[in-house]
């Protein structure tokens, strides 16, 4: 017994453990990767390969592309030119829509899918379909592998015809070149150039201020004492198209003050009995002011919390705004109606770069 114990102790301890592939069929060899390389399968030639007057047509057909997306941006900045803002067509099945959004949309559209198209084209029938397999290698590259690396970027640019295919490689840039000015006649969407629009409102001299919520002329009482009233310029239709634009800019806010609790002289040179009129629109993106605290005369803007001070020339006491709400001077006309003697002082709304 002795002996057969000490027998079975020199018996190395990997061969004491089973073997899990025993009765499984051929054994594997110690050390060796159980899964077999299957390599890559043997490379067959593309008919472009083989057939010059076939990569000939390939050629041709990438250049239509290319050409197509070229013809297209040219209708994207025509059709931009040519169709009004407010011009409906109907395309079935999507029914009435935007003729300017639809032909800019298919235009667009039509001019990247045949960038991508073109070279999805170029790359299956003309570009180098070669598999090649290369191990890993470390990050930190040595001078053989980076000499390597750009041998076979010089090989693969020599592989894909760019040189050689000077039709291809022509109409592609021209396409890649005339594309982004897709998004250069975008920028002419940001708004108009400011010029005087931004300067200059409806209010002029003599124009009444017309009550926002009756349409009628509003006269001095018709301020109460704490009370918050909005008002438009005499002339203004709000069924007309250009309303949302002009009352962006026009649109007044009338509030009634002691005039001894105003403590700024301009304010009160401007105002009448009191009544003060300033600029519905706030100074810090253009959110309309409305929320008004009768004991402070502070009003606030709900947006962003920008709060003015209308007792004193509508000052910024507290938020993001940059300046306070500019003031328009007011007068009562020999019907006692409300009227403006001018218009803002100063532009109304954000600031702006030529703002000055």
């Amino acid at each position: 017994m002795s002996s057969e114990t000490g027998s079975h102790d020199n018996v190395p301890d990997d061969e004491k453990l089973p073997r899990a592939h025993e009765g499984h069929g051929e054994t594997a060899t110690r050390g060796e990767d159980p899964f077999a390389n299957p390599g890559l399968p043997p490379h067959e030639n593309r008919v472009q390969d083989v057939d010059e007057r076939a990569a000939k047509r390939s050629e041709r057909t990438v250049a239509l592309f290319f050409t197509v997306s070229m013809l297209a941006t040219v209708g994207f900045i025509a059709s931009y030119v040519a169709f009004p803002i407010d011009k409906i067509i109907h395309v079935w099945p999507l029914g009435d829509i935007s003729a300017l959004n639809f032909s800019l949309g298919l235009t667009l559209g039509l001019a990247l899918f045949c960038i991508g198209a073109g070279a999805v084209h170029w790359a299956r029938t003309l570009m180098s379909d070669v598999e090649i397999a290369d191990d890993r290698h470390p990050i930190e590259a040595e001078p053989e592998v980076r000499a390597k690396v750009m041998e076979d970027f010089r090989q693969g640019a020599k592989e894909s015809q760019l040189g050689r295919r000077k039709l291809v490689r022509n109409t592609m840039f021209g396409a890649m070149a005339l594309v982004p000015l897709s998004g250069v006649v975008l920028l002419r969407d940001l708004g108009p150039l400011p010029k005087d629009k931004l300067r200059h409102t409806l209010w002029a001299k003599g124009k009444l201020l017309v009550n926002e919520n009756t349409d009628e002329p509003l006269r001095p009482e018709d301020i109460t004492m704490g009370s918050l009233a909005f008002a438009r310029p005499e002339g203004l239709d709000p069924h007309s198209e250009d309303y949302n634009t002009e009352i962006a800019k026009a649109a007044l806010m009338l509030v009634r003050i002691e005039p001894d609790d105003i403590k700024d002289k301009q304010s009160l040179d401007w105002s009448y009995q009191g009544v003060l009129a300033y600029s519905k629109i706030c100074t810090h993106v253009g959110c309309p002011v409305s929320l008004y605290e009768q004991q402070t005369h502070h009003v606030l803007c709900p947006c962003h919390q920008s709060t003015f001070d209308l007792a004193d020339g509508a000052k910024v006491l507290f938020g993001p705004a940059g300046h306070p709400l500019p003031q328009l001077k007011i007068s009562v006309n020999k019907d006692g109606y409300l009227e403006a003697q001018g218009d803002f002082a100063e532009p109304v709304g954000p600031s702006f770069w030529e703002r000055g």
